[in-house]
């Protein structure tokens, strides 16, 4: 009788308190990419912060970025986890090839036109599923997809400077608001360096390891202000890249490619994207493809000529409409000049994704990732799964694998049983259901009652 007045006991107890079974909260995560910063720029600068996440986090030995190593087409790849075929964003401008139109970085960043091709990033996949989420500057956060906004969305303007650390700091305090005030759970930061200093001074330049100091401190105060906002235990972090650099060879050190010495631009060429680093693609006139293409096949040894449709097929760029049917790369280092060359940029990218100064850096730190952890390279396309993963968002079909990045997570933590303590009202009832043990029949009874294992 003493058992089952216990029993009676333990039931009333555990059916009046809460449920036992809840869905798992998931923390909040930030991305942070800085443009342009290569995957070994901290190696020969003063980087105590960037140091201290190696044994805190995770590192990546680096990060391959998608064919076209530009800042809109990897950005996006990132956000949306798509070969850049399937996400239509092809280029830093946007273009239009039957008028000839141009359209500057910088003033693509609010045309919805250019970014919404069927695809969905990750804040609008994230807010469909209940949260919410930001973007502070990050490229393809500023335009609608389907009609749907991000939450909140700041774009940066047309010549806002990008290297102010005063103002970088204030960005991290303003996104430390968004998480401890408003409850975002999910925001993409965006800064402009080391790209900038990268494209003017060149990348093995004191000016380049100057900035990557700066960013090693901003990333200390970033660690700083987690803390100061109680977000410690609640944050995780990803800082990345978009694309590395490489410095630009000139003459007399090489022959420059200069398109205009193999080809008629006048009688061939209906219209180009050229003079931007080491991808373009020419339009031809109306039966004069096969024609450019035999005059820039062999025209220049460090020059790369595809017809469209030869396109490899490990560049995943080929199947989209945006794609121009002659595409063209250069060899690393050398830019593709068109009409005469410009001597503007002493650094550059835009080379093929399989040269090592185009790779990216990765660090991640936080809760649900492992200290002193480091990956084999991955595929940036392979950053939205895991993303995805640590906001419990269920993805949109993506080109990633989970199975990249799944060893930098710490194992899940075992499902408590309801019996266990923080299971129950106290520690003092799952003392009060070991007694009641002693009758099995009451136990059985019990253990049928909570899906429990006698």
């Amino acid at each position: 009788m003493k058992s089952e007045l216990l029993l009676v006991l333990v039931l009333s107890l555990c059916v009046s308190s809460k449920p036992l079974s809840k869905k798992k909260t998931y923390n909040k995560l930030l991305l942070i990419s800085f443009d342009g910063f290569r995957w070994d720029y901290d190696q020969d600068a003063d980087t105590p912060n960037l140091d201290a996440l190696v044994k805190e986090g995770v590192k990546a030995k680096y990060i391959n970025p998608p064919a076209i190593t530009m800042t809109s087409p990897s950005h996006f790849t990132t956000i949306t986890g798509r070969w850049i075929q399937d996400h239509g964003v092809v280029h830093n401008l946007m273009f239009n090839s039957s008028t000839g139109v141009i359209v500057p970085h910088k003033r693509t960043l609010t045309k919805s036109e250019w970014w919404d091709n069927g695809v969905l990033p990750l804040w609008i996949t994230a807010q469909n599923q209940g949260l919410k989420t930001a973007s502070f500057f990050y490229p393809g956060g500023g335009v609608n997809y389907s009609g749907q906004a991000v939450d909140r969305s700041l774009v940066e303007s047309n010549g806002h400077p990008d290297d102010n650390e005063t103002e970088w700091r204030q960005n991290i305090d303003t996104v430390m608001r968004w998480y401890s005030e408003e409850d975002f759970h999910f925001v993409a930061l965006y800064y402009g360096e080391p790209d900038n200093v990268g494209h003017a001074k060149g990348p093995e330049t004191p000016e380049r390891r100057k900035i990557i100091e700066q960013i090693d401190r901003v990333i200390g105060y970033l660690r700083e202000a987690i803390e100061k906002n109680g977000l410690t235990d609640r944050l995780n972090v990803i800082i990345t890249s978009d694309h590395g650099m490489t410095t630009v060879k000139k003459s007399p050190e090489v022959n420059e490619i200069r398109l205009a010495n193999y080809m008629s631009f006048f009688n061939l060429s209906e219209f180009e994207l050229l003079d931007y680093g080491g991808f373009g693609m020419i339009t031809p006139k109306e039966g004069k493809e096969q024609e450019i293409y035999d005059a820039l096949k062999n025209a220049h040894p460090n020059l790369r000529v595809y017809k469209k449709e030869e396109i490899p097929g490990q560049f995943h760029i080929a199947k989209n409409q945006r794609i121009q049917p002659i595409v063209l790369f250069a060899d690393l280092g050398f830019n593709l000049n068109s009409r005469i060359i410009l001597y503007i940029n002493k650094g550059d990218h835009g080379f093929s994704n399989h040269e090592m100064d185009m790779k990216m850096i990765f660090r991640a730190f936080g809760p649900d990732l492992r200290k002193n952890f480091l990956a084999e390279p991955f595929d940036s396309v392979s950053i939205y799964p895991l993303m995805c993963k640590l906001l419990g968002v269920t993805p949109e079909p993506n080109n990633g694998s989970f199975s990249d990045t799944t060893g930098m997570l710490l194992s899940s933590a075992p499902l408590l049983s309801p019996c266990a303590p923080s299971a129950c009202a106290s520690s003092a009832l799952c003392l009060a259901v070991a007694a009641a043990r002693s009758s099995s029949s009451l136990w059985r009874s019990a253990a049928a009652f909570f899906s429990c294992s006698a």
